[in-house]
């Protein structure tokens, strides 16, 4: 088994180093949507991290635990590498912290100055975290449309269109089938996206098609709901859009990008059954 890659070795960190952090500069990724650095964002929004597997230690020496959330705002300079945000959470498995407050604001710290912007954070115990529950994004499934495709074909942005026949409603359409490939790991990346929108009615098939599509990019979570973004806004010419994608975990931790191009309230942090 040792000669596996299943049995190669990943170094987890046994002390504390927020060092372990790596940054990926927004700017590159954004390029290719031709928004240059500097340019002013055509949306604003936050990525909403969860993670699942914080612990650390009481002065004693005994083990906590506490569930997670991270906002960190679409318009940091950086994002966070997520297998180096893991290693970086297990640093703290061996850490003592006097109190909660206290790993709050050491991660406010740490996590800040690797986005190079100011990030919010809270921790909360498991049993309210639990009294929430699970509830799936409320819209339009597109899932329901019965379509033959090539599941290996890329996504077009010409695949996306509106109907020239009705004037601006307001709509929201939900799709479970966004799926990408991390581009460093090339494991999956699997996930649940809500469109809402008001303008003319998009055509529901090509943008099933065009979401469809992503199955075989590889690319950041954040940077695959800037694309749906700027291509429907681009495309479909809304007079309002916002796209909110829930990711499933790995190593413990799930990514929830949101973007929108007016005053909407940022989405509830609510986990889905897949979550």
């Amino acid at each position: 088994m040792a000669t596996l890659p299943l049995g190669q070795a990943t170094q987890y960190p046994d002390q504390y180093d927020p060092s372990l952090l790596f940054q990926i500069p927004r700017s590159e990724n954004r390029l290719k949507l031709n928004i240059k650095e500097g340019q002013a964002l055509p949306f604003v929004g936050v990525d909403i991290w969860n993670a699942f597997e914080l612990s650390w230690l009481n002065l004693k020496g005994k083990p906590q635990i506490g569930l997670a959330e991270f906002q960190i705002p679409a318009d940091s300079p950086n994002m966070i590498e997520s297998k180096s945000f893991k290693l970086y959470l297990n640093s703290l498995n061996n850490a003592r912290f006097e109190d909660e407050n206290a790993v709050r604001e050491q991660l406010i710290t740490d996590l800040s100055a690797a986005a190079g912007s100011k990030i919010t954070t809270r921790i909360s115990a498991t049993e309210p975290i639990a009294k929430k529950g699970i509830q799936e994004m409320g819209g339009v499934l597109l899932d329901r449309l019965d379509i033959e495709i090539d599941p290996h074909t890329p996504a077009d942005p010409a695949l996306l269109g509106v109907n020239e026949d009705f004037g601006p409603i307001e709509q929201c359409l939900v799709s479970h089938l966004l799926k990408s490939n991390c581009p460093v790991t090339g494991q999956p990346d699997w996930a649940s996206v809500q469109i809402r929108y008001q303008g003319r009615p998009i055509l529901e098939e090509g943008l099933l098609r065009y979401l469809i599509g992503f199955r075989q990019l590889g690319e950041f979570h954040e940077h695959c709901v800037e694309t749906i973004f700027c291509d429907i806004k681009r495309e479909c010419k809304p007079d309002k859009l916002s796209v909110y994608a829930r990711y499933t975990r790995r190593g413990g931790l799930d990514i929830n990008p949101f973007r929108t191009d007016h005053n909407a309230p940022w989405p509830e942090n609510t986990r889905h059954a897949r979550q």
